[in-house]
């Protein structure tokens, strides 16, 4: 099974299990990673708002005008943001790596 990284504000990195089709949102919530997901998914919201590790952004599907919309409305924006509902598993992200947002 894929495997993912989240690395939470203070340094900590927790590897879950990613099953391929699931959304990184969908796979946070199963591993009670502190990701919101207010809208559960529908591209509504930005409060699943991740920062990708850089050497894993190029390796991502291009951002949607949709996404690129709500994620302006995101705290702490960085060059490598992404939706976590957005971010579906598959075969090439295994070993994805994403860091929660610096909190305000």
């Amino acid at each position: 099974m894929p495997k993912m990284t989240f690395v939470e504000n203070d340094g900590t990195e927790k590897e879950v299990d990613a099953p391929l089709g699931l959304s990184v949102l969908e796979i946070a919530q199963r591993n009670d990673i502190d990701i919101e997901g207010a809208c559960e998914g529908s591209l509504a919201c930005a409060t699943c708002h991740v920062v990708i590790d850089p050497s894993w952004y190029g390796k991502l599907e291009e951002v949607s005008e949709d996404e690129e919309d709500m994620l302006d409305l995101a705290f702490n924006l960085t060059e490598t943001s992404r939706l976590g509902c957005q971010l579906i598993i598959s075969e090439e992200l295994d070993g994805l790596k994403v860091k929660l947002p610096d909190s305000l």
